[in-house]
């Protein structure tokens, strides 16, 4: 991996290059490098010099899923705190049950039952030696100035042409690529370039975030806390990685009047103590702190029309700290558009699936809008637009609902997309009415257990099909009766005799799922598996979770992402048209 200093002196070509070293621009290389496509990384900042701590803390579960589908979860378990309660006072005094962040307490369904809180800091300094390991060039203290596209190159050419310089020499270096993806921040240059535009306003309000080692007397320090004030607004108390924590209040006009002229740290630290009260807070150690102004803005579309050029993160949207959600909204973004890029730049998929990343993106982030608006002017005190109760009410008791209603949202378990060439319209319906779980294509399975083989050690399924860039076929035999056998060997005729291109495909991987325990995965069903097998034998059995009948079984496909691609019978022609649809067979 390249340095601070980077060398180059000519045109080098990649299938990729990302603006921007941030988390999303770093974990969208390492995805590209390890589905087989060049790719290389440039950053503006010399992060020896960039804030040391501060910016985004919050990993949710569904987001520690992914980043553990990739593989790089483990490190960031490590230094994070692991938060999986929450409080709130008011006036000194605990408030049971309490608001806002109740929703961390009851998180289910998922290995990763808790908040991650991790300083971005460290997360990109994972993220970056993870790319040292893999051998991705990465250039700091480099900004590009230009970009444009040449629309006669052939389509396996390298059409784009971004221009560089360096701040440490002056001098200029261009790269070339088939595609170029916009990591760059609110501020994005691509976007601004590529004539994308950005709608959306700010507010009046201003909100001040501070990190650091403080003491004080509140009882319970080590949850994620709302300490509701007349005077500062929802305040927020964070505990973070490594004994720090974080305070954010609002700093509204009344507060800034005090302050004629303007906020220094001195100020940060003394409005934070004042917002604390009725409890002491002193600061041992400040790290970071930052002042800023409320906003939402959103991208009107995620790529150029030509797809050649794409935007990922605060590139693509902005919104308030307010619900913690705008890293974890970015590495979604990374996750969704890695693997539909490669397998598109490898001519794997047809380019229907590459349109889809837009789509379901912004379908997400829309709703991240919304939903932030009425969150940052709670926060702030204040009623939304569209209230119309009663004035004299507390805006507190409003966010609490809010926050409630949209847990499944904060957790990112409950993110779904709508029907598209990705997300089969006619599949089967197999829901379990008493878990509320259910295989709708679009959203995320529960993350059932199941045992190996043999060895009868419980494994997770989304630990058997990480992210590699391959959609999963799965199959749930149901009892082993000889009914479910017959279909089985029918659909084993079908892949060898008329579809052997399910079996062969590089993007396509099989995995079997027997109701039983004790014996080879032949010997279960009288015949050889579809690829790997695994027991369902854990409790609740994993047929029961999802659904699926245990008289007849189905056929689940899972996209690269985990999510349900479609659903169906244990019958070769659907699956056929279904991957008819998405891949090159």
């Amino acid at each position: 991996m390249a340095t601070s200093d980077p060398t180059v002196t000519g045109e080098t070509t990649y299938d990729v290059v990302i603006i921007g070293g941030g988390p999303v621009g770093l974990l969208l290389a390492y995805q590209f490098k390890n589905f087989g496509i060049s790719v290389c990384v440039l950053e503006q900042h010399k992060k020896e010099t960039q804030d040391a701590y501060g910016r985004a803390i919050a990993l949710f579960p569904r987001t520690l899923e992914l980043l553990d589908q990739l593989g790089v979860v483990e490190p960031m378990l490590q230094l994070g705190f692991a938060c999986r309660n929450s409080v709130t006072y008011k006036n000194g005094e605990r408030i049971i049950p309490g608001r806002v962040w109740t929703f961390m307490e009851n998180i289910k369904d998922t290995t990763y039952d808790f908040t991650l809180v991790l300083r971005q800091m460290y997360t990109e300094e994972i993220l970056r030696e993870n790319l040292q390991f893999v051998g991705v060039i990465y250039y700091q203290g480099v900004e590009c100035v230009g970009f444009d596209c040449d629309q006669d190159t052939a389509p396996d050419g390298f059409p784009t042409t971004s221009t560089y310089r360096n701040a440490a020499t002056g001098g200029t270096f261009c790269l070339k690529s088939k595609y170029l993806i916009g990591a760059d921040g609110g501020r994005s240059f691509v976007r601004r370039h590529a004539g994308i535009p950005f709608e959306g306003d700010t507010s009046e309000d201003r909100w001040i975030r501070i990190d650091g080692i403080v003491e004080t007397d509140m009882p319970i320090t080590r949850a994620y806390g709302a300490i509701e004030s007349k005077t500062h607004g929802n305040v927020l108390w964070a505990p973070l990685d490594h004994g720090a924590t974080r305070i954010g209040y609002a700093y509204s006009a009344e507060i800034a009047a005090k302050y004629p002229n303007g906020v220094t740290q001195e100020v940060a630290v003394q409005e934070a103590i004042e917002a604390m009260k009725p409890f002491k807070v002193s600061f041992r150690e400040v790290h970071w702190w930052t002042l800023y102004t409320i906003g939402q803005c959103i991208a009107k579309t995620f790529s150029t029309a030509n797809s050649r050029v794409f935007l990922c993160g605060d590139a693509a949207h902005t919104h308030s700290s307010g619900a913690a959600q705008g890293l974890n909204t970015g590495i979604h973004d990374a996750v969704n558009l890695g693997w539909k890029l490669a397998l598109h730049i490898r001519g794997l998929t047809k380019p229907e699936v590459l349109e889809t990343y837009t789509a379901e993106r912004l379908t997400a982030v829309q709703k991240l809008i919304d939903y932030d608006k009425d969150i940052a002017t709670l926060m702030s005190s204040k009623w939304p637009a569209w209230y119309t109760g009663d004035a004299n009410a507390d805006p507190h008791l409003i966010l609490g609902q809010i926050f409630d209603e949209a847990a499944a949202f904060n957790t990112g378990l409950g993110i779904s997309y709508p029907a598209n060439v990705l997300n089969g319209l006619g599949s089967v319906s197999y829901t379990n009415n008493d878990s509320h779980c259910d295989l709708t294509p679009g959203s995320r399975p529960p993350d059932v257990e199941l045992k190996m083989p043999a060895t009868n050690q419980l494994v997770r399924l989304q630990k058997i099909t990480p992210n590699n860039a391959q959609f999963w076929a799965i199959i749930f035999t149901g009892n082993n009766n000889p009914s479910i056998q017959e279909t089985l060997r029918a659909l084993q005729r079908y892949l060898r005799d008329t579809a052997p291109e399910l079996i062969s495909h590089k993007s396509i991987r099989w995995l079997t799922i027997i109701t039983a325990v004790g014996c080879s995965p032949y010997e279960a069903l009288g015949m050889e598996p579809l690829g790997d097998a695994y027991f369902d034998a854990a409790e609740p059995l994993a047929h029961c979770r999802l659904g699926v009948d245990m008289e007849e079984g189905a056929a689940v496909i899972l996209r690269p992402d985990g999510l349900v691609g479609a659903t169906g019978k244990m019958e070769g022609r659907w699956i056929r048209e279904y991957f008819s649809r998405v891949l090159y067979l």
